[in-house]
């Protein structure tokens, strides 16, 4: 196993909420390959810990990993989180020396609400929207070698109405939180800009996802995959039979976790 250290740094101040990262730097010489991650939460909860037991399985493998905060719906609504992740991407990349990292490519990795969010970022690097006018990282882009989608929400608007057929009021109320308009669902939807031809980007892409989700139709994910494939980006789907919403978490020890992650290291590996 590869020892790494931790250290948070503030990468954006927005609205005077610090916005921190965890970068994980394993003890490596050389170019390594780095993730760059998004939280999931429904929009409206967690941190850049949330996922600490994938970021802790990747380092130890040599893959670096820069987890981020960003503000949460009660905070600001679409886009202004993503435009947080968007900057984050690029503050990592235009500090990458200053941090010590020198990074062989830079992926993004989304979970659940962070699925949209990150999933956005790969698809339109540089769409205004979600770009920030900061001077400091003007030259910089936010586009990412690969994207991971694990348990994603690519498709908000389908994930609200199942959720509100399903009785789901906490994630209809978050979603409603996140989101001012089905307007808004229909173009902060990755599924739905795949679809419609706007991507201006198709990073390689690794989707993991469990088939007794009930955060999110399993379906989704194979819809997906099909258009992403049509459209000419690569996609490895892995699902996982008897899975729920965010299994890896739920217990890292068992061997549909153990094998997801397994699969997770050789994708980002692979891209280097």
């Amino acid at each position: 196993m590869t020892p790494y250290k931790t250290e948070d740094h503030c990468y954006q101040t927005v609205d005077g909420i610090d916005l921190m990262g965890r970068l994980y730097r394993p003890e490596m010489d050389g170019p390594i390959p780095f993730v760059v991650e998004a939280h999931g939460g429904a929009w409206s909860s967690g941190d850049r810990m949330n996922n600490a037991h994938i970021h802790q399985q990747f380092a130890s493998s040599g893959i670096g990993v820069f987890a981020l905060d960003f503000r949460l719906a009660d905070q600001a609504a679409f886009p202004a989180p993503v435009i947080d992740i968007n900057s984050g991407v690029r503050w990592f990349k235009a500090n990458a020396k200053n941090l010590r990292v020198t990074p062989s490519v830079t992926g993004g990795l989304g979970s659940s609400s962070g699925g949209q969010q990150m999933g956005l970022v790969a698809l339109l690097p540089n769409d205004p929207l979600y770009r920030s006018d900061d001077p400091a990282l003007a030259d910089v882009d936010a586009s990412l070698d690969f994207f991971i989608g694990c348990w994603p929400i690519l498709d908000p608007l389908a994930r609200h109405q199942m959720a509100r057929a399903n009785g789901k009021e906490r994630l209809v109320s978050a979603t409603n939180t996140y989101f001012s308009s089905d307007a808004a669902m229909r173009t902060g939807n990755p599924f739905l800009v795949v679809e419609r031809g706007d991507a201006t980007h198709l990073p390689p892409v690794v989707i993991i996802q469990g088939t007794e989700d009930d955060n999110v139709e399993h379906g989704r994910a194979d819809l997906f995959a099909k258009i992403y494939r049509a459209a000419g980006g690569n996609v490895d789907l892995h699902k996982y039979e008897g899975q729920p919403h965010n299994f890896i978490k739920a217990d890292i020890d068992a061997d549909a976790s153990k094998s997801a992650i397994e699969k997770l290291k050789t994708f980002i590996l692979a891209q280097t």
